[in-house]
């Protein structure tokens, strides 16, 4: 596994509501995107990906941890346990607000992603998206919860309007807003040679996914790719702030290959 993980302002705010955080040692990555106006954006998404991190990394230690929120059938303990998370971090932001009145309307949107048994399992709220490339072809594995994808979805609007909607920022869920949050789950088998991105909408708003697929697809470093997508999404507008973590699983023939010349560097 090699992975990236980059935040930037982009060229048009004043501060960045974005955050992302890593647990290595897990193979968990989660990234939100703040909202509620300056500052209080940037305290939502921080509280969201710090309890999501926090509770499956105390999970990992005491598995009989209580969930938190509506139970999936048929997800497994990992995506069960996401979900909790989540719902954690919807409870969190709320009691921030309501010992804040400054804060008060503050939430934000929240994707993450963990790695097990030659799955990933993801969890969403929002519009903050992830994708997955594989041989070459581009699938984005979470369906936003936007105001103008519900109508894409229920054909009242063509992808083409959706995109130039004065309503594209219009959420019809995110962590704050309620007492409790509908948390969406998937499970996906991981392949060698796959690579799955999570971003925030000041990418997927500047880029199409033709653009994000090619530059995913480039036999780069990580860093550098994770680079590449945001100084395009700046170049592109940059009217938001941009968040990209890519993670990336070498092909077993690459990655032996890798092994062997380390091997040989060293003995040399």
């Amino acid at each position: 596994m090699e992975f990236a993980a980059i935040t930037d302002t982009g060229r048009v705010r004043g501060n960045n509501e974005d955050c992302f955080g890593v647990a290595e040692e897990i193979e968990l990555f989660v990234l939100s995107d703040g909202m509620g106006g300056y500052a209080s954006g940037e305290v939502a998404s921080k509280i969201a990906v710090n309890s999501v991190l926090d509770h499956v990394r105390a999970s990992e230690k005491n598995a009989s941890l209580p969930l938190l929120g509506t139970p999936h059938p048929g997800a497994s303990s990992v995506a069960q346990r996401l979900a909790s998370a989540v719902a954690i971090a919807n409870q969190a932001i709320r009691d921030e607000a309501e010992k804040n009145s400054a804060r008060r309307g503050m939430g934000a949107t929240i994707v993450a992603m963990q790695f097990h048994e030659q799955r990933v399992s993801i969890a969403h709220v929002g519009d903050s998206r992830a994708y997955r490339l594989r041989n070459g072809t581009l699938e984005q594995l979470t369906d936003d919860h936007s105001f103008v994808a519900d109508q894409v979805r229920r054909g009242k609007m063509t992808q083409a309007e959706a995109e130039t909607s004065k309503f594209q920022n219009v959420l019809m869920r995110a962590l704050g807003p309620e007492p409790e949050v509908i948390v969406d789950i998937s499970e996906e088998v991981v392949l060698d040679g796959d690579t799955f991105l999570l971003c925030s909408d000041g990418l997927s708003k500047e880029l199409r996914s033709t653009q994000i697929g090619a530059t995913l697809g480039r036999t780069d470093g990580t860093e550098e790719i994770a680079t590449r997508l945001i100084q395009m999404a700046n170049d592109a507008g940059g009217e938001d702030n941009i968040t990209v973590v890519i993670v990336r699983f070498a092909p077993k023939l690459v990655g032996a290959l890798v092994q062997k010349l380390g091997r040989w560097f060293r003995e040399s």
